[in-house]
């Protein structure tokens, strides 16, 4: 299939540890490479994918789908515009459930070396969410555990991070949701403003209230979807602005269009990768690089 001209794109959806090994082969081979999430499981093979990619002159682009979320992208808006004033907390909850038949349909899942744990897997959109609108991280205090799943890594774990920006964020996962999926939330709360958006896949704005009044404060309910998917609506509009940015011949930066590259997806790989340091020695873990 490598071998294919008229192949310009590889889509890597394979288990979550082999995403490194099959973009580095397909940048090889001279194709682009767009790689679902985590990006990579260690920091290591993220840098080796990214060098690969730089190396074949190829774009790596890393899905994350929910910043084009419309009720995403007026958070976002606010945001870039002040409307909150100073922020306080930003705070995101996912409380979903895999049961272990989930776990067991897969040899991958829920080990360490191709799955990562909840954090890893299902948390990366959130982790993703909270730094791209937090910006870069000071430090990190976590705990994670296993409680009920018979797996390597965690069904469970929450988070404190301290941005550069004095912003405090807090991130709470659990697999362990009874029956269903329950939540796939991010708040935000500061000095004149707190908004809301929630749903299973951050889908839906559930808050909004500012000291000021914006004409697009009128299309929060217009824009908010009621999605039955975690992984949300945004697939299909990644899709495409990746594919208009190989027509263009453009490069999926900067960090601040919807497009994510893998400097960027590496920034939420980062923080996970502090998150187990964190729980691991039991103390706050400090971010040398912003």
């Amino acid at each position: 299939m490598l071998q294919l001209n008229d192949i310009d794109l590889i889509s890597i959806c394979t288990p979550s540890g082999l995403h490194p090994q099959h973009g580095i082969l397909a940048a090889r081979y001279g194709k682009h490479v767009l790689v679902e999430k985590p990006m990579a499981v260690q920091l290591q093979d993220a840098d080796k994918l990214i060098k690969a990619c730089c190396n074949a002159r190829k774009s790596l682009f890393v899905v994350l789908q929910n910043r084009l979320n419309p009720a995403i992208g007026l958070l976002r808006k606010a945001i870039d515009e002040g409307r909150f004033g100073k922020i306080f907390l930003i705070a995101s909850n996912v409380f979903w459930t895999r049961p272990q038949q989930y776990y067991d349909m897969a040899y991958w899942r829920g080990t360490r070396e191709l799955d990562g744990g909840a954090f890893m897997n299902q948390g990366s959109h959130y982790i993703d969410m909270i730094q791209w609108l937090a910006g870069p991280v000071d430090s990190i205090t976590a705990e994670i555990a296993t409680l009920d799943r018979d797996i390597e890594t965690e069904d469970f774990g929450s988070a404190i991070i301290r941005f550069h920006s004095g912003v405090i964020a807090t991130i709470n996962i659990t697999m362990l949701a009874y029956p269903e999926n329950l939540e796939g939330s991010i708040t935000v709360l500061g000095k004149t403003g707190t908004a809301r958006v929630g749903g299973i896949a951050m889908n839906r704005i559930e808050h909004w209230n500012f000291h000021d009044y914006q004409e697009y404060d009128e299309q929060i309910n217009s824009i908010s979807s009621n999605s039955s998917s975690v992984y949300g609506s945004g697939h299909s509009g990644y899709y495409t602005q990746v594919i208009k940015a190989i027509e263009n011949k453009s490069r999926p930066r900067p960090a601040s269009i919807l497009l994510a590259d893998g400097i960027e997806g590496k920034k939420s790989l980062a923080i996970v990768t502090a998150i187990y340091q964190s729980s691991r020695q039991n103390s706050s873990v400090f971010i040398k690089s912003r």
